[in-house]
Order: structure tokens, then C-alpha cells, then sequence
């Protein structure tokens, strides 16, 4: 028995020792096969090789990589896990095991597996980098970057990990080291295209876009088919402000990764942009449906609601975008600009939403120290206008009359140009610039620089918190004053802004304790060049026999309130009607949806008239169509307002209870039409019917409005301006009394 049991235990061992002699070939080629990409081949080889010898690790470990590949993650996961079983000791296996749990999204099982794969082997520079990836989708990206470095440090030239630590670094804000990070990468291996997409992202931050224009061609000549970067080279687009390519490109992304994140949120902004609002809420909807904490989602369809009037909705809608990600930008600045429209909106609220802005955003951002100067109280004082309104918009009609005024011998102009968008009012602003500055291109920190360099002594912010803004450029006070006006002066709540420009109607004594800024009054809030390209026009009522209201507004002015005393007021005066005139009103969803709001107050829809997009000439001509003009409210028109006064159409102002609610009342008193301003419905009501059973005096009133503009104090620019420059003056020997 002894003998016998000896001899099948030697038989044992001579043919485990030819198995293992067979397996170590059949497994050598079954590694080469797969180092060539022949899955298939691989994964048979090993299948024999296991068949026979169940607990080979080798083949086993390979089975589990060869399914991977195959995209059988459940099944690698197993065969994986039976490798770790056979040899606990294997990094590699530990490693490949967290790559299949992080393909699954298991973060913390991918996590577990390559810190012990590190544990047993602490240079392998895989794992390190593996677990740096693990990390940085776990939102950890500050850990995330020291692994990256280990893994550096083993291996200076591992682009992988030079990549992916400056794509970490990209995430956190940190754009200068992450651009370091992703050149060193593409520095040792050039056609890295995930490097390339990276340094893109980055450029674009930097609004470096010559830059990123080049590196995301670089990188899609690579991989044409990433949806990733036809996103990104979108967004390259619509910060450029190219918003057909930017929607090819967008839509192209999402007809290859339908719930690609950026594209979706891309397509939505330009849509907005465009007008085209259904097809953005469709994008936003998209958006939330695949990614229900997605804040740029919430965020988007908040701004399409606005787009219609419905500021309550789209408030809602920012908030639980802010309840995600209280750091927000975009939510915050949107809550800042729908506040506005608001009739329950008093100071106190719009200036603590803005006071988030700075205590989330602005407060985080280090100050500039800046370098002494003369204190001459005297001298010639550097004036530097930051705008992204250098160009066809309200903002640059309030400032180009007083740049064409201003005295060269006391006031050096400097414009910093923050739009790429470029037309013929862009080049007379640069014409009546001492010095012009491309800031669209400068980074917040490069543009800080700039204006140092430049020694402005007063830097004046156009924008306010609306698009294209440059507020990060003031939170760090690269000038010893600062002020906000012309554009949308209703404050910014940043201590580093020292002045906003308005007028005692705007913001009067009452609220302004509220703001952060010290109120410097001038005769109006805002003024404008004289309209004379058009001509004057008789009273239309005298030939149509009925009265017409005139709206020449944004759409998204016109609230539900503002809606139901047009109609009231229409009811009281029998047979009238109302042109209702902006851009939007192209969009059939917005016009159908205002229409349905004045059907819903009992006004026929044959009484509106809606107009979309004209010439601006052909805009101010359109005036001749209307009697009286009703400002919106809460929020009024400015131009619009000027405009319609221009054209001899008295406008009626409700003076409301924040500063977004005042200005119509501000411009239309500044004139000489304070009777024109009504405290309450009723009386905005009253004032209109009763005016409108006056043809005689609408008919002089419609003559004689633009020289009772010109001699006010408002509308004559001269006088304007020297009202400003003598404040200029006064900001900069108070400043000069204090630094002495």
C-alpha cells in the first residue's frame, strides 16, 4: 500500500512539474498575445492553462485583465478577486482590481485596493497614480495632487501623472500651476491629448484663447471623435462669443455622448443667449434629468424662466442651485440680476444677496499692495474704465457722451476692453481712449498687473454683476479708488469699491447705509448722447383715434404686476392699445407666453402689437407709433426711457422701493416730469388715463420734450460731465488728504 500511495505521489509531482513546464510557455505566449492587443488569444491560453492548474495566479490575474479589456467588469472583478485569493502579495493585482472598481464608480473599493497595493510595494508609481485619480473623483483633489507628486518624484517624466496632476490643479482654481503642470507633460510626450484638452481648459480660464484655440485643435487632431473636447473648443466659442460654431460644435458633442455635462450646459447657455429658449430649457432638462445635482443645470433653467418673466421660478430654481454649491458664481451673480425684478426686493435684499457674492467669492481673493505715488491733488488723474459694454449696449450709450467730454488736460482715459465682441461704437471708444487695452485677453490677476502698471488713480467699473463683468479685478483694489456706475450702478456690496454713482432719486438717503459703497449724486442717474437722427412725429392718437401704449423693454421687465395694471389700465381707457418691442419677442415660446399673460388680465390679443429685433434707427422710429410710454416695474427701463423722451413720448414711472425700481423715476424727474411719477398702481393708473384724454397738451408736450431734455441738468452732457469730473476730482484730493 506504502509503495503504491509513493509511487502515484511521484507520478503526482512529475506531472505537476510538466504541467508547470507546459503552463510557463503557454502563459508567456498568452502575455505576448495580449501586450499586442489579441484579447481573445490571450484570454484561450490562459483558459487552458487553468483548466489544468485551477490556482495558477498568472494565468488567473491575466483572465481578469483580458476581461476588462472586454468590458465584462463584473466578471473581471471575480477572476481579480481570485488572484488576490491565490496571492495576496501582488500590488498588481490589487492595482488592476482598483481600476476595474473605478471604471464602476466604487471609489472607496478602488481607494481600499490601491492603498494596500502601495502598502506592499510603496514605488509603485502605477498605483500612486491611480490612487491620485481615485482621489480626484472623490472631490479630494488636494490629496489627489501629493500622490501625483510621489508618483513624479519616482518617475520625473510621467506625463500621465504631470497630466492628471494639473487637471487636479485646474479644478482647484490653481490655473497658472496647472498650466505648468500640463506643458511639463506635453513636454515629454507631445501628442498627449488629454494634456492638450487640459492646457485648453486652462488657457480659456486665463482668457489666453489664441492659446487654447491651438492646443484644442492640437488635441482633436488626435482624437476626432471626443465628445470632450467639441465641448470644449463650444465653450472656446461662446466666451468668443461665436455662437453659431459654439452650438455646432456643442450639438456635435452631444450627437456622440448624449449626456456629456458640458455639452448639455453649453448648448443651454448659447441657447439662452440666442434667444432660442425652448430648445434651452430642453438642454437644462436634459441636464437635471441625468445629473439631478447638477448646480449649472438648476442654474440654466432658472435663467430660461427669466427669460419669460417668471422670476419667482427662476429664483427657485437658483436657490436650490446655491443649496448644492453655496460657492456658485453664476447662481449668485443670476440672484443678484433677478432680485431685481422683483417687487419685494426692498435695498435690504439686493444688497445681501451682493454681499454674498463678496463674502463666498470676492473675500477669498488677496488685495493688492500697491506702490506709492504722487499726491499732487492737483495733477492729472489717471482714469481707467473697465467695461465689457465697449460696444452696442444700453451700458456704452450712458458712457460714450461723457468720454467725448471729458477734459484731456485734467483726466488721462484709459479703457480696458473685457468683450471681444467688436463694432463700429467699439472703435469710437478706443478713438477717444488715451490708451486701449485688450482685457478681454488678461486673466483677472494679469489685468490687475495691468492697471498697477498703468497707475490708475481711479478705475471705474462699467458692468456691475451682470455678464462679462470684472468684479474678481476689483475685489483685489489694483487702483486707490474705485467706483461702479453708468451700467448698473445699484452697488456691488465689495468694501474694496469705494464710490457708485447715482443720484438722490436712484438711491435715496434711507437706504444708503445698506450699501458698501459711498452714493456720489449726479444730476441723474445716467445720461445720454441727444437722439437727433429722428425725426419728429405727430401724436398718433389724432389720426387713429384710439390711444396706443408704447413698451420698448426687455421682456423679462415685464412682470406679472407690471401686466395686470396695463390691463387695468387698458379697461379704463376704452378702445387703446400697446406695442410691446424687444428681441425675444422673435422667440414664438416667449411671445405666445407674453400674449397669454395680457389674455389671462382680459386683454383681447388683437389690442397687442409685438415686435422682435430692428435696427436700432428703425427702433427709435418705431416711437411715432405710440402716445404714452409705460415704464416697467419692478425693474424700469434706462435707455428705453431716454429714448422714448427723445422721441417727444412721455413715459410713466412707478418709484419703487429698491434701486432697480427707481431709475425710470429718476430720469423721467431729471427732465422735468415729476409729475409723471406715480407712488402706487393706482396712481401710475391715473396718471396714464389722464394724460391719455389730453391730446392738446401730449401733442405740445411730444414737441417740445428735447429742449426741456437739454436744458435740464440730466440731459445736457456738458454740464453732465463736468458734475462727474468735479467728483473725480473730489474722490481723488479726499484720497490724497488721507494717504498724506
Amino acid at each position: 500500500m506504502q509503495s503504491s500511495a509513493g509511487a502515484r505521489a511521484f507520478q503526482n509531482a512529475r506531472l505537476q512539474k510538466k504541467l508547470k513546464k507546459q503552463a510557463d510557455a503557454v502563459i508567456a505566449a498568452a502575455v505576448s498575445a495580449y501586450g499586442q492587443g489579441r484579447y481573445a488569444e490571450a484570454e484561450a491560453l490562459c483558459g487552458q492553462i487553468v483548466q489544468a492548474i485551477p490556482d495558477h495566479f498568472d494565468a488567473t490575474h491575466l483572465l481578469g485583465r483580458c476581461a476588462q479589456q472586454g468590458g465584462r467588469l463584473e466578471e473581471a472583478q471575480q477572476l481579480l478577486e481570485r488572484a488576490i485569493a491565490i496571492d495576496p502579495r501582488s500590488h498588481e493585482a490589487h492595482g488592476n482590481l482598483a481600476s476595474v472598481h473605478l471604471v464602476l464608480r466604487r471609489f472607496e473599493a478602488a481607494r481600499a485596493c490601491l492603498e494596500k497595493a502601495i502598502a506592499l510595494k510603496p514605488n509603485f508609481v502605477p498605483g500612486l497614480v491611480g490612487l491620485g485619480n481615485t482621489l480626484f473623483q472623490m472631490n479630494l483633489r488636494e490629496q489627489a495632487i501629493e500622490l501625483y507628486d510621489r508618483a513624479i518624484a519616482l518617475k520625473p517624466d510621467h506625463a500621465d501623472a504631470l497630466c492628471n496632476r494639473g487637471l487636479a490643479e485646474l479644478a482647484l482654481g490653481q490655473f497658472e500651476r496647472s498650466r505648468q503642470s500640463l506643458e511639463r507633460a506635453l513636454l515629454f510626450q507631445p501628442r498627449h491629448a488629454e494634456a492638450l484638452l487640459g492646457k485648453g481648459v486652462v488657457s480659456i480660464e486665463l482668457k489666453h484663447f489664441d492659446e487654447a484655440e491651438a492646443a484644442l485643435a492640437a488635441a482633436l487632431a488626435i482624437n476626432p471623435g471626443s465628445a470632450k473636447i467639441l465641448a470644449q473648443r463650444g465653450r472656446l466659442s461662446y466666451e468668443l462669443q461665436r455662437l453659431e460654431p459654439a452650438l455646432a460644435d456643442f450639438e456635435a458633442a452631444l450627437a456622440i455622448s448624449p449626456t456629456l455635462e458640458l455639452a448639455l450646459r453649453g448648448k443651454a447657455q448659447v441657447c439662452l443667449v440666442m434667444g432660442k429658449t425652448a430648445q434651452a430649457i430642453a438642454a437644462a432638462a436634459a441636464l437635471i434629468e441625468r445629473h439631478p445635482s447638477s448646480e449649472a443645470g438648476l442654474a440654466l433653467m432658472g435663467f430660461a424662466h427669466s427669460n419669460q418673466g417668471e422670476m419667482d421660478a427662476a429664483i427657485e430654481y437658483l436657490d436650490r442651485a446655491l443649496a448644492i454649491r453655496p460657492d456658485y458664481a453664476d447662481a449668485i451673480r443670476g440672484k443678484i440680476f433677478l432680485q431685481d425684478f422683483r417687487a419685494e426686493a426692498d435695498f435690504a435684499v439686493q444688497q445681501a444677496v451682493r454681499r454674498d457674492w463678496w463674502d463666498f467669492i470676492g473675500s477669498k481673493i488677496p488685495r493688492r499692495q500697491l506702490q506709492e505715488r504722487s499726491l499732487d491733488p492737483e495733477r492729472q488723474i489717471v482714469v481707467g474704465y473697465v467695461a465689457a459694454e465697449f460696444r452696442q449696449h444700453s451700458a456704452a450709450l450712458t458712457l460714450l457722451p461723457v468720454l467725448r467730454r471729458h477734459d484731456r488736460a485734467n483726466f488721462k482715459i484709459i479703457g480696458y476692453s473685457c468683450s471681444p465682441a467688436r463694432d463700429e461704437l467699439t472703435a469710437k471708444f478706443k478713438s477717444l481712449a488715451d490708451v486701449w487695452v485688450d482685457a478681454w485677453q488678461l486673466s483677472d490677476d494679469e489685468l490687475a498687473d495691468r492697471i498697477e502698471a498703468d497707475k490708475v488713480d481711479i478705475l471705474i467699473d462699467v458692468s456691475g454683476h451682470t455678464t462679462g463683468n470684472r468684479l474678481p479685478v476689483f475685489a483685489r483694489k489694483p487702483a486707490p479708488i474705485q467706483a461702479t456706475g453708468f451700467g448698473h450702478a445699484t452697488g456691488t456690496g465689495m468694501p474694496t469699491m469705494d464710490y457708485v454713482l447715482a443720484d438722490p432719486v436712484f438711491i435715496p438717503q434711507s437706504a444708503r447705509h445698506l450699501l458698501a459703497e459711498k452714493v456720489f449724486d449726479l444730476p441723474c442717474l445716467n445720461t445720454i448722447d441727444p437722439i437727433t437722427d429722428v425725426p419728429p412725429s405727430e401724436l398718433p392718437m389724432l389720426s387713429n383715434g384710439h390711444v396706443t401704449f408704447g413698451v420698448f423693454n426687455r421682456v423679462n421687465k415685464i412682470s406679472d404686476e407690471v401686466i395686470r395694471v396695463w390691463a387695468q389700465l387698458m379697461r379704463e381707457v376704452a378702445g387703446s392699445k400697446i406695442i410691446v418691442k424687444h428681441t425675444l419677442l422673435d422667440d414664438p415660446l416667449v411671445r405666445d407666453g407674453l400674449l397669454a399673460r395680457f389674455v389671462a388680465q382680459g386683454i383681447a390679443e388683437e389690442r397687442i402689437t409685438c415686435l422682435g429685433s430692428s435696427a436700432r434707427v428703425e427702433h427709435l422710429r418705431a416711437f411715432a407709433n405710440v402716445d404714452i410710454s409705460l415704464d416697467p416695474f419692478p425693474q424700469n427701463g434706462g435707455i428705453s426711457t431716454w429714448e422714448s423722451l427723445y422721441a417727444g413720448v412721455p413715459v410713466v414711472a412707478k418709484l419703487g422701493i429698491g434701486a432697480s425700481s427707481r431709475a425710470g423715476a429718476s430720469i423721467v424727474t431729471a427732465v422735468g416730469l415729476g409729475d409723471w411719477v406715480a407712488g402706487d398702481d393706482d396712481g401710475y393708473v391715473e396718471i396714464a388715463r389722464r394724460f391719455a384724454s389730453q391730446p392738446e397738451h401730449l401733442a405740445a408736450l411730444r414737441a417740445g420734450l428735447p429742449a426741456q431734455i437739454a436744458a435740464s441738468a440730466a440731459g445736457n452732457v456738458e454740464s453732465y460731465t463736468r458734475a462727474l469730473e468735479a467728483g473725480y476730482r473730489q474722490f481723488w484730493r479726499d484720497y490724497c488728504s488721507r494717504a498724506s
